[in-house]
């Protein structure tokens, strides 16, 4: 896993200064492996030695999207929830209703769709955004005991 910081940095998109609150939001991000909300991340930080604010956790966050470095989904309740975005770009997941773990997911077909439509109507910069919930296999009840 790269680190967030230089990633971002080297491709001229995270824009501001970097101070040790910004970088430690970045370290906690890029340690998470399914998506965090803004106020998970700030409690994740208050473990740590640097009181970092949540107005600075929700700054740190909107420059990342802005640069592409982070995905974003929506949850049940409309809460932005951040995963930092693989080397290799735009992706979409499948995420659990229930306890919010997420798993990529092939969207060939999609980003094909959104480029033929992109093309068609003489559109540009053209985005889109799928989100895919269910219920993963480890908080799926058992269906034998279901069917009881």
């Amino acid at each position: 896993m790269n680190d967030l910081a230089p990633r971002c940095a080297e491709r001229g998109r995270l824009g501001g200064r970097t101070t040790r609150q910004r970088s430690a939001v970045l370290r906690v991000l890029d340690a998470c492996t399914d998506f965090v909300s803004a106020q998970a991340l700030h409690d994740r930080l208050a473990t740590t030695d640097l009181p970092v604010g949540l107005a600075t956790v929700y700054r740190t966050l909107r420059e990342l999207e802005r640069a592409g470095c982070v995905d974003v989904v929506r949850d049940e309740t409309g809460e932005r929830r951040y995963r930092r975005r693989p080397d290799d770009g735009h992706r979409h997941y499948l995420i659990c209703r229930a306890c919010g773990r997420s798993r990529p997911v092939e969207s060939e077909a999609v980003e094909e769709w959104a480029e033929h439509t992109a093309r068609i109507t003489g559109y540009a910069a053209v985005e889109h955004i799928v989100e895919l919930t269910g219920i993963c296999a480890r908080c799926r009840p058992d269906t034998a005991e279901g069917e009881a």
